[in-house]
Order: C-alpha cells, then structure tokens, then sequence
C-alpha cells in the first residue's frame, strides 16, 4: 500500500524534461569550481520539500552528535524568514548573523561563529532581513562556498529552508552529503518526491553544461520517449545516441546519492515507506536514495523546544537518542 501510495505521488508530479531557457540562476565556471571544497571539513546539507518536517531538529541533533563525538562542528542557518536553529540549539539569536556578512559589515564567515552551550559545536544564525539568502546572486553563492571551506571545523551543517528555490537546490548539491527529511504523510513525500526531481533536474544542467552536450540532450529529449518516460530514460536515450558522452553523463548523475530520515514515525508501516522511497527513486530517477534511518514520534521534541533546551541534552533517555546514534553511525560509516 506504502509503494501505492508514493507512486501515486511521484506520477502527480507531471515529468517535464524541456529546461527553461530563461534559468534565472546561470551556472557560472565560478560556481563549478566550489561544488566540491578543497578543505578538509565535510559538508553536509539538510533538506525537504516541505516546511515543517523537521530540519532544523535534525540539523541540530546530528550537529550536536558529531560535537560529543570529538568533532568541532558549525550548523549554519540557511532558513531565509524561518531562521529557527538557534531554539533547537538552546541558544538566543547571536548579536551578527549571515546578514553583517552578506552586508559586509564582516569579512568572513569564522568572524560569525558563536559557541554553543555544548563543546566544540558552533551557530552561524541565518539572516534576519531581508537582505538574506533567497536573493543571492551566482557570485555571493560562490563565495559562501569558498566560506564554508574555510571554516576552522571538521563538519559543516546546512540547515536549508523549505522548498526548491535555485539557492537551496544548489547548497544541498554542492554538499559533499545531501540529505532529505520528510514526514510519513502523502503531501510530505510529494514534496520530497518534487525535491529529488528539481535536484535531478539541476544536476543534469549542470552536467549539461560542464561535458557541452546540450545539443545531445536535445536530440535525446527530441526522440520519441513515451508519454510515461522517466527522467533515468533520458540518461538511457543519450547513450544510445552516444555511449561515451552518455556514460559520463551518468557517472555524474550517480554521483546523486542524497540520504533519507523519516520523521515522526508511529508505525512500521511508516519506518517501511523509507525503503518504498528508495526503490521508487532508483526506478524513476536511477539515483540511489539511502534510507539512513528514522525518528520516532516523542513528545519530548516540541518539550524541548518550549525549553529552548537541545533535544539530546534535556532528554538523555528519550527514543531519539537511539534513533539519532544509530542515524549518524550510518551517515559516519561506522559499523
């Protein structure tokens, strides 16, 4: 029923494969040259297609995983107009935000760092005007990028807002881990389901444009592909018409591997949809969607959000504790 259901979603979304020429965001060589940063920090984004899944818990809690852990860790508060990280770290908003930097009352990003209550993790808070992040430009965003390479950590987290705006799209791909929250209800997984397919969508132009085969992408779009077609048979189409070119095209493409946590789970039919999740985006996209784990439903979330108080820290025996452990065990690798 689980796989019903989300295949229900997925055809609602209505495939087009024709890009907008009049891309509003151009993929400039600047922006290419900071998708993966040379530091030595790992940047991880955290995503959803829908405003109030749970991002910023799960920003928090994995943040504050990676500190206890020996980790120096920076969540930084991409979330324009919905700035709440600061609550779920137990911390008031920081007297400089992403907005000095962007107004360039400060130079760079390490100069907006704030301690937390917990050792070795550190906010940057989200711009709180409306100079922020939803109308950056191709060069701010490249900077940014250069920014967060440069940060004194090992680990980055990106709390990303809602939706599937140009900037969001791009911060969570030039991650070097993307990964998606979602709710176990149908208009959350649309939503999650709408994410992966601008994600895709974005990714192919970029591949379009860094291999210089938008022609052989016409010719693939041109071709008769079915009414029911799907974005992995483009990727097919374009090798058979060329399969140098169209292995390369797919090399990049699999370099889309986002990870998946449901949360507020109740039952197994819910924790099950994770596993519907990733089969449905291997057929319909050829990406390999990893279900790394869920949360269960614990009131102690909205408890300690009411505290201003970190989940973890201000309830050590909740469920979530086992949940998150066993979450950033497998984003870690860590048997």
């Amino acid at each position: 029923m689980q796989i019903q259901l989300n295949v229900i979603a997925v055809d609602n979304l209505g495939w087009n494969l024709v890009f907008n020429n009049n891309d509003q965001s151009s993929l400039s060589s600047e922006f290419q040259t900071h998708l993966s940063p040379q530091g030595q920090q790992k940047i991880w984004a955290i995503g959803g297609g829908k405003g109030g899944v749970g991002k910023s818990l799960v920003t928090a809690n994995l943040a504050i995983c990676l500190a206890l852990m020996g980790h120096k860790v920076a969540a930084i508060d991409l979330d324009l107009g919905g700035a709440n990280l600061h609550t779920c770290l137990g911390v008031p908003i920081p007297e400089k935000t992403l907005s000095d930097y962007l107004s360039k009352k400060v130079r760079t990003l390490t100069e907006l760092l704030t301690p937390t209550a917990i050792n070795n993790l550190f906010i940057i808070s989200g711009a709180q005007d409306d100079l922020g992040i939803a109308n950056l430009k191709q060069m701010h965003k490249a900077k940014l990028l250069a920014q967060f390479s440069e940060l004194p950590v090992d680990y980055v987290l990106l709390d990303l807002g809602a939706g599937t705006t140009f900037n969001t799209i791009d911060f969570f791909i030039s991650a070097d881990q993307g990964i998606i929250t979602t709710l176990p209800e149908p208009t959350s997984i649309e939503n999650s389901y709408r994410f992966i397919k601008t994600v895709y969508h974005r990714k192919l132009k970029m591949a379009e444009e860094l291999l210089e085969i938008g022609p052989l992408i016409d010719q693939a779009m041109n071709a008769k592909l079915s009414q029911n077609s799907t974005p992995a048979d483009l990727i097919n189409r374009v090798i058979e018409i060329n399969p140098v070119v169209g292995q390369k095209l797919r090399s990049e493409i699999n370099r889309l591997q986002p990870k998946l946590i449901i949360n507020q789970v109740r039952t197994q039919s819910d924790i099950d949809i994770g596993f519907s999740m990733k089969l449905i985006s291997k057929k319909y996209f050829g990406i390999n969607l990893d279900y790394v784990g869920y949360l269960d439903y614990d009131a102690t979330v909205w408890q300690s959000v009411k505290k201003r108080k970190p989940l973890l820290m201000e309830f050590p025996n909740s469920t979530l504790v086992n949940n998150f452990d066993r979450i950033i065990h497998r984003l870690l690798n860590i048997n």
